[in-house]
């Protein structure tokens, strides 16, 4: 099968050259690059399936490529930019993005048929009948018609029209019978995107931890009816806890978090962000490291890529795939990332309905009847023949009514702080073209775009930053005491009592919209030493100045995870060279090797208790009342190294343990004390007999599925083959990896099995912003392509296993000096 690079030099489309120095690179800009553009590579458009035309506009561009098939695109306008940025995505991932654009079009059971599902796990009936209903709404079209800065700004729209024509063109000269990615070729749902199949992916990134984490409860909720059952309610499943370290409590009510739907599930929204300042670095100036945790199957992948015009904007780093920007990375002089915030970003509200009328609810003692909306769904038989199969969607002030718990008395609206948001795009633009914390401030200030996320940032000066800037309903504590229903989680602000207007969502004056808090009321930070955040509460972000005194909206409050933990022990230990690193201070190499230590933080805080405990009882009885002799087992655990490299044994028995141990009985020798929040809880309650049943177990699991107690974890988590370090967050694993032993063996755009899962590290990128630019080193965990057939759909995975970086290229001297560089001249 020829390469994509094969394939173009076949159609005669594009030129590629070799070692494309930067004095050659500045001449193509100032010349228009007609020079050296061929003339086969002719202007021509393509029909948007809203009727429009997307064409080659005369955009020009260079993707010029460096290891590990890295594109640094240079181009002389946003057009351009987008142009070269849509093309190369489309060499690596088009497969994945026309997935994605088949979703948000709801066109799946067209093509696929209704009972299979998205790679997020909604049935493809439930997603085209949420995304069909927002294509009937307009939702997006009447966010488009405003002006900046709610709306795009004219650079962003030429970036995302560019970007939609580059995929277009690339689709176009390789064809969909040639495509390289079996996965996709020659399928009848791959064709020409659009700029608005863009705004929509957009949109529902955005909408990640609101209503697009509800696409199935919103599409399928129905009234009850005389002899019909009722839904129950669902207890949470991945609630904000999840990712700090445990499970969160279930309460009767629907989750705040997703459940079922598209869009990253919040058990699965993590990451580590660090910014290091002047006070904590051996070389005084600015250090950065970035590692978001999301899913490596679907949409939720990161690209990594350059994006340069010369004197507008340089910046490199990741996006997520589809979008035309970087969201995490680093431009000369600043460095920023994003950590999933802790604060909730949509608020239920319980509706009480009208005697008689399960479609009609009460607000202020007046029944008011919920909107409805027929949305009409193609879907594809078994036979091969098209039908249409509608359903209706509910609509009350607040927002989309849900299936769960919607009883002839009372049902649960969703409302979503993002729903009118398109904002992000414009701010992670002008993130790119800022040179220092103050103009990221700047940007958050006039956008007030960040959906769902902290950000983390530094600059050269070495000034270290932090913010929840993110959407946040703007709930007061009074209104929490007065409106949280009986029965919801007081840490987890969620169900709000709906049949009164005075629980309505207030508003700031400096809020860019209403509804939300401003950034009068966001919690920041600024600092010489350090910020830092793992999705913990924002109150601990440097332990040495807690933020307190913020709307209890933005405070959960409870323990901090043990993720959490050891990210801040791993800073305070680097600060005084008690982590046997070296000399104190950040340096790169130290900031790396922190990362992917791949310390386990309960087993530093348990072990050894747990080999006290099966020394002292070398037979210990399961919960079934079996005796199971644990002897073996302590002599794995006591040579364990504590940590999650892929060949440490010991490692997966003690996951085995440790998700056996929990719920409301006293595991902990000391339990958590406010007090002293980075030090408790500690120490493992051997005395306890759930805790001694909870090794048994573990031992007779390990049995059951004829793995060796010493197994090491690479046996058991594994990306096509290949072993990879880490662990779960609640185990204490600072590189999070959750994987199962087949991940990855089919591409990562849809799961090959229900039993295929990945997730966790994804992007990391370690960066010091140094008098002489920055330093950059990265590790795309997965590789940059979701085609298994691509030579870079691993390659990285190999060096993650092995913890090996990239060494990042990022001026024009590094880029040419790359002996593997190869760079394709675009025109249109």
């Amino acid at each position: 099968m020829p390469s994509y690079r094969q394939t173009l030099a076949m159609r005669q489309k594009v030129r590629t050259t070799r070692r494309l120095g930067p004095a050659l690179a500045t001449l193509c800009l100032a010349s228009g690059v007609a020079a050296l553009l061929p003339a086969s590579a002719s202007a021509s458009a393509a029909t948007e399936p809203d009727g429009g035309r997307v064409g080659d506009h005369g955009y020009t561009a260079q993707i010029r490529r460096t290891e590990f098939g890295i594109p640094h695109v240079l181009a002389h306008d946003y057009g351009g930019l987008g142009y070269g940025y849509g093309y190369a995505f489309a060499q690596d991932n088009l497969c994945q993005l026309a997935d994605q654009v088949l979703t948000l079009r709801g066109e799946r059971s067209r093509y696929l048929g209704p009972a299979e599902t998205t790679a997020e796990g909604t049935p493809n009936l439930a997603s085209d009948t949420y995304h069909q209903g927002l294509r009937q709404a307009g939702t997006v079209r009447r966010l488009l018609d405003r002006p900046a800065p709610l709306g795009p700004t004219p650079e962003l729209r030429r970036m995302v029209e560019g970007y939609a024509a580059g995929y277009n063109r690339y689709l176009r000269d390789t064809g969909t019978a040639q495509l390289p990615d079996p996965t996709c070729k020659g399928k009848p749902w791959v064709g020409p995107i659009s700029a608005m199949d863009i705004w929509n992916l957009v949109y529902e990134v955005d909408g990640a931890a609101g209503a697009a984490a509800f696409q199935q409860a919103i599409a399928t909720a129905t009234p009850p009816t005389v002899g019909k059952s009722t839904k129950p309610l669902r207890a949470p499943t991945a609630a904000r806890g999840t990712t700090a370290g445990g499970p969160a409590p279930a309460s009767a009510k629907p989750s705040t978090s997703p459940s079922n739907g598209a869009g990253p599930r919040r058990g699965e929204l993590g990451s580590n962000g660090w910014a290091l300042g002047r006070d904590a670095t051996r070389g005084r100036d600015g250090m950065l490291l970035a590692n978001p945790h999301l899913s490596w199957i679907g949409g939720d992948r990161f690209y990594q890529v350059q994006l340069t015009i010369p004197g507008v904007i340089d910046v490199a780093g990741a996006g997520i795939y589809g979008t035309p920007l970087v969201e995490i990375g680093h431009t000369r002089t600043l460095a920023w990332t994003h950590t999933t915030s802790y604060a909730d970003h949509s608020s239920l509200y319980r509706l009480t309905l009208a005697p008689g009328d399960p479609t009609s609810y009460l607000v202020d003692g007046k029944a008011v009847p919920m909107a409805r909306r027929t949305v009409p769904v193609t879907v594809r038989g078994a036979d091969g023949k098209l039908s249409t199969v509608s359903a209706t969607l509910y609509t009350s002030r607040y927002g989309p009514v849900l299936a769960d718990g919607w009883t002839r008395t009372e049902a649960y609206a969703l409302r979503d702080a993002n729903a009118d948001n398109l904002r992000s795009m414009n701010e992670w633009l002008a993130i790119g073209r800022a040179t220092s914390v103050a103009e990221l401030t700047q940007a958050h200030q006039t956008y007030q775009g960040i959906p769902w996320t902290y950000t983390i940032a530094t600059d050269s000066n070495g000034t270290a930053y932090f913010n929840d800037s993110s959407a946040v309903p703007h709930v007061t504590d009074d209104q929490l005491e007065r409106c949280s229903l009986p029965g919801a989680d007081e840490d987890l602000p969620g169900v709000l009592d709906g049949s009164t207007s005075a629980c309505d969502w207030g508003s700031d004056p400096d809020a860019a919209v209403p509804g939300v808090f401003g950034p009068g009321h966001q919690p920041r930070l600024t600092r010489t030493d350090y910020v830092a955040n793992s999705n913990n509460d924002s109150a601990l972000t440097n332990p040495e100045a807690p933020l307190t005194g913020y709307p209890r909206m933005y405070h959960a409050g409870g323990p901090i995870g043990p993720r959490a933990q050891l990210g801040l022990q791993m800073i305070a230990g680097r600060r005084d060279g008690s982590d046997g690193l070296g000399a104190p201070g950040f340096t790169l190499p130290t900031l790396q090797a922190s990362m992917l230590g791949n310390r386990n933080h309960t087993a530093e805080l348990g072990r050894d208790d747990a080999v006290a405990m099966c020394r002292a009882h070398p037979v210990l009885t399961a919960t079934d009342g079996t005796e199971v002799d644990v002897r073996a087992a302590c002599d794995v655990l006591a040579a364990w190294d504590m940590r999650d490299d892929p060949d440490s044994r010991g490692a997966v028995l003690w996951k085995a343990f440790r998700t056996r141990v929990g719920g409301p009985y006293p595991w902990w020798r000391v339990a958590y004390d406010p007090a002293q929040p980075l030090t408790t809880p500690r120490g493992l309650n051997g005395d306890e007999p759930r805790v001694r049943g909870a090794l048994a177990d573990a031992v007779r699991q390990l049995a059951a599925g004829k793995l060796p107690l010493d197994a090491p974890i690479g046996a058991l988590q594994r990306w096509a083959g290949i072993p990879l370090p880490g662990c779960s967050g609640g185990e204490g694993c600072f590189n999070v990896v959750n994987a199962t032993p087949t991940a990855g063996s089919g591409g990562a755009t849809r799961p090959s099995s229900p039993d295929d899962h990945a997730s966790g590290s994804s992007f990391i990128m370690a960066t010091e912003l140094t008098p002489q630019g920055p330093r950059t080193r990265t590790i795309l965990t997965y590789g940059q392509s979701a085609n298994p057939a691509s030579p870079h759909y691993t390659d990285q995975t190999v060096l993650f296993s092995q913890k090996r970086w990239v060494t990042e290229r990022f001026t024009e001297a590094e880029i040419a000096a790359d002996p593997r560089l190869r760079t394709t001249v675009l025109r249109g």
